[in-house]
Formats: structure tokens, C-alpha cells, sequence
């Protein structure tokens, strides 16, 4: 088989140590030294702002889904806005999405006077079975991101409630813990009780088959396309009108000539502040961005899993620093890590199978703002038929007065 001449080499043998000095002269300076200036990307930011609509709703309808009977009472639904963030009174988000939920009456304590209540309408608890559907459906998928999730952390075990923090962003079902863990004993352990103090999800056994990175797969089947032996390596793409200073374009040229180094790989013999550590800290925010559901997640979650993953404390200047790589965002107030690769002029290309929960959701949501939009246009011309109507009739009164008084005058001459 040819090799194809790419900048990369071969993973790292297991037990094998670089010899510092053998690296270029760019290479050797201290990794925290080298800074690139944050640039805005307006594409990818407005690829977060298109989902704040979603995300405030999907937002509300687990508030209400968490209630007791999945009932509440609208008052205090309208009492959480400020931490919903839902800028607008509830009953006018209601009318803004009609399909989400049915009101009715009812007493909040017996001998009080009734109230409005909200329950999930019938189309949202067809959503939520098809909800159901989908997640089991591609219940291979989540074990194989829960264990690679596992698989990469220092000592194969994350905090139970740090997964639970996260499963919106991998796409795990709500229940994951409880329904899908206990399922799969060759490959979880819990231990202790999540939301009851330390409790932690263990890996049981390794699956050499999710060893492999996205990185390492999209180079294995290009070698079997091409029939040129790809070498694994990280697609490196600057947005236009971006440029690097020289110092800089040097080094990461010459980092990229590094060796790929697995995230699911052993590295305790690496030194923290090394280009390799480096190049394997890029490796593990790539994976963990690619298995994620909208391929970018919040720093400040990422954050939370320092010391799983081998994190350094100033970890969030990799994003700026790999800007051909990864892009952060600022919108909103929040830094939040993005994949390139995965969007194309703002449009996320790289569409996860869990992604069609989200498109029913959006579904589910435009069928009731069109169908509100539909019943206002009816509302409308009805009022301007109406208003024509008594038009016409107030201007033939005025007809029939000037009438009956030319009459009068007529009759006084």
C-alpha cells in the first residue's frame, strides 16, 4: 500500500519516549508563551443564536415535566422566568407555541378558588414517545459515547453527577443512569447513589473497538477509499480574513508534524506543559466535541472534568490557540467550544443520528406557530371584513339622513 504524504505520523507505541531534544526550535518553547488573538466568527455565532428559541423551549417543557403529575400551576411557572430565562410573560410564550401545552382549571389546595394550570398537550406527548423511539434506537450510539467518555479519563471513572450535568450535551436520555447503565453491566459500574453524595460511574471492561478516535476512523476509511495509507491528523482550516504571525505559523507547523496521540491512549508518562501533551489535550477537546450532539459545548463544562481528562488550568486558550481547529464563541456572555470541521458557513454539516430529536422538537414547535399564524390571518380578516361591513352600513345611514333631510328642505319651501 502507498503512504500518503501528510503532516503526521503514526501513533505513539505503548512504553515509547520522545526525546525532547530532538524537537524543532519553535517546538521547544513553552506551549503557555505562544498567543493568538481571539477572532469573531459571525457564522458560527449565529449557528448559537438560531437554537436560543429551541433551547428556551426545551428549557420550559422540562420545567413543567419535572413537576409532580407533570402539572403546574401558571403563576409559578411565571415566577421562574428569570431563571428560565424566558424574557417574556408566560402567557405570552404560550401563545407563541400553541403545541406544547393544553391550560385548564383547577385548585392548587382544596377550598381555594381555581386557578390556571399547564400539562403537556397530546402532540408533546407524542413527541415525547417519539423521543423514546429515537434514544432506542440508537441505544448503541450512547453506550459507545458513554464508554468512550470513560475510556479517556485518567483512571477509567467520572462523578455520576458530572455525566448527569452533561447528558444534554452528549444527547443522553434524561433516565440514562437508572434504565440504560443497569443494562449493561459488562461495561458500567455505579457506585453510591447519584444526587446522594459520591457516587461515580465505573468502566467494567475495555472495548478495543471504541478505542479509536474520529480522527483515527476518517483516516481509516480514506486509506480504504484511496488505497493510500492515510496517517491520522487533525484538519486544520483558519476562517477567511484570519492570519497568524509568522512565529506562529511556524510552530504549529511544526506541531502538526508531531505524531497523532490518541485521547483513549496512556499518557501519565507525558510532561504537562510538552507539545505531545499538547497534542493529545487538542485530541481529547476534539473527540469530546465530536461525539457531542451539537459538536460544541460550554467551556465552563468542559471545565469541570480538569481533572478527569488531564486538563491544565488555563486549558480554555487552546481554543484560540488551534483556531483552525476549533473556534470559541462568545455570545450570549458564555465561552462555548466549537468544532469547525462539523459546520459549513454557519450550518452544522456533521449531523449526529440523536440530532433528529431536536428536528422533531423544532417540528412540533413550527406546526403550532403556523397554525397560531393561520388562525390570526383568519382573526384579521375577519375584523377587516367586519370593519368594512360597518362602514358600509354607517355610510348608507348617512346616506338615508342626508336624504330625509333634503326631504325636510324640500317640504319648507
Amino acid at each position: 500500500m502507498l503512504w500518503r504524504r501528510v503532516p503526521v505520523s503514526v501513533c505513539i507505541v505503548p512504553g515509547f519516549h520522545f526525546n525532547y531534544s530532538l524537537l524543532p526550535l519553535q517546538l521547544a518553547r513553552s506551549v503557555s508563551s505562544l498567543k493568538v488573538v481571539w477572532r469573531k466568527d459571525p457564522k458560527l455565532d449565529e449557528a448559537i443564536e438560531n437554537d436560543k428559541k429551541y433551547k428556551v423551549c426545551a428549557r420550559v417543557v422540562r420545567e413543567v415535566l419535572n413537576e409532580p403529575g407533570q402539572v403546574i400551576p401558571l403563576r409559578y411557572l411565571e415566577k421562574r422566568r428569570e431563571r428560565l430565562h424566558l424574557k417574556v410573560k408566560v402567557r405570552t410564550f404560550l401563545d407563541q407555541n400553541p403545541a406544547l401545552f393544553d391550560t385548564y382549571q383547577d385548585r392548587i389546595r382544596p377550598r381555594t378558588d381555581p386557578v390556571p394550570f399547564l400539562r403537556p398537550s397530546a402532540r408533546l406527548k407524542l413527541f415525547l414517545e417519539e423521543e423514546k423511539r429515537i434514544n432506542a434506537h440508537n441505544e448503541g450510539l450512547i453506550v459507545s459515547k458513554l464508554c468512550k467518555l470513560l475510556m479517556m479519563s485518567t483512571n477509567r471513572v467520572i462523578s455520576a453527577d458530572k455525566l448527569v450535568h452533561v447528558k444534554r450535551e452528549f444527547g443522553f436520555p434524561n433516565d440514562f443512569l437508572v434504565n440504560l447503565v443497569p443494562r449493561y453491566p459488562q461495561y458500567f459500574h455505579l457506585v453510591g447513589s447519584p444526587g446522594e453524595g459520591k457516587s461515580f460511574l465505573e468502566l467494567v471492561s475495555w472495548n478495543p473497538d471504541f478505542a479509536k478516535s474520529v480522527i483515527q476512523i476518517r483516516a481509516e476509511e480514506e486509506s480504504r477509499m484511496t488505497g493510500i495509507r492515510t496517517r491520522p491528523n487533525f484538519h486544520v482550516k483558519l476562517p477567511q480574513g484570519f492570519f497568524l504571525r509568522k512565529e506562529m505559523r511556524e510552530w504549529v507547523r511544526d506541531w502538526l508534524e508531531l505524531e497523532y496521540i490518541s485521547p483513549y491512549q496512556d499518557v501519565q508518562h507525558l510532561d504537562q506543559g510538552s507539545p505531545q501533551m499538547e497534542k493529545r489535550t487538542v485530541g481529547v477537546f476534539h473527540e469530546l466535541l465530536s461525539l457531542s450532539l451539537f459538536k460544541r459545548i460550554p467551556v465552563p463544562i468542559l471545565g469541570k472534568f480538569t481533572d478527569d481528562y488531564r486538563f491544565s488550568n488555563a486549558f480554555s486558550s487552546v481554543f484560540t490557540r488551534h483556531s483552525g481547529i476549533f473556534y470559541m464563541s462568545l455570545k450570549g456572555g458564555i465561552e462555548t467550544a466549537m468544532l469547525r470541521e462539523a459546520y459549513k458557513d454557519g450550518v452544522l454539516i456533521d449531523r449526529d443520528p440523536l440530532h433528529e430529536i431536536k428536528d422533531r422538537f423544532v417540528e412540533l414547535l413550527e406546526e403550532g406557530r403556523r397554525e397560531r399564524a393561520e388562525q390570526m390571518r383568519i382573526r384579521r380578516e375577519s375584523l377587516e371584513k367586519e370593519l368594512k361591513m360597518r362602514a358600509m352600513e354607517n355610510a348608507s345611514a348617512g346616506n338615508r339622513d342626508l336624504l330625509d333631510e333634503g326631504m325636510k328642505s324640500g317640504k319648507g319651501m
